[in-house]
């Protein structure tokens, strides 16, 4: 399953990598999380930040383990988690059209055993829709966030 979603943000690139960099706040800025609970912070960079988060989705609180493994400055970062046999990666991204920026996140999940693979195919289609339309509230409150300034 690969999902991407965007939206426009009014708002310089600067201030979009702030908003989507400082995860400790994402609690207060992502209307889905519950609790973030840092568990492994880099001295420099954001390569190797690792934390737990707790949301809601689908109706239910469900918590993951998440960490950053890709930086590239003001530009893009990706994110891995593994959870009942998936692995699960993602990318959020800023991107220049005309005079505004496009926040983009791409999603996916690959299957590592057999009943992640089970659970894929049986469950994928279903959830799918529904996947895509939180990842994009994600996206719509970032974009609240960085449009509503400092």
């Amino acid at each position: 399953m690969q999902i991407r979603v965007q939206v426009s943000i009014n708002g310089s690139r600067e201030e979009i990598w702030k908003v989507i960099t400082d995860i400790e706040t994402s609690v207060d800025k992502i209307s889905a999380i519950d609790a973030i609970e840092i568990l492994d912070k880099p001295e420099s960079g954001l390569v190797g930040l690792k934390w737990r988060e707790t949301r809601t989705m689908f109706g239910k609180s469900a918590t993951e383990v998440m960490w950053i493994t890709d930086v590239v400055e003001n530009e893009s970062y990706d994110v891995r988690a593994e959870s009942h046999g998936m692995v699960y990666l993602s990318r959020l991204s800023i991107s220049q059209e005309g005079d505004s920026h496009i926040l983009s996140m791409d999603f996916g999940g690959e299957a590592q055993t057999f009943m992640g693979k089970l659970m894929s195919v049986t469950m994928g289609v279903f959830f799918k829709g529904a996947t895509q339309r939180a990842l994009l509230q994600d996206l719509e409150d970032l974009k609240a966030v960085v449009e509503a300034g400092p």
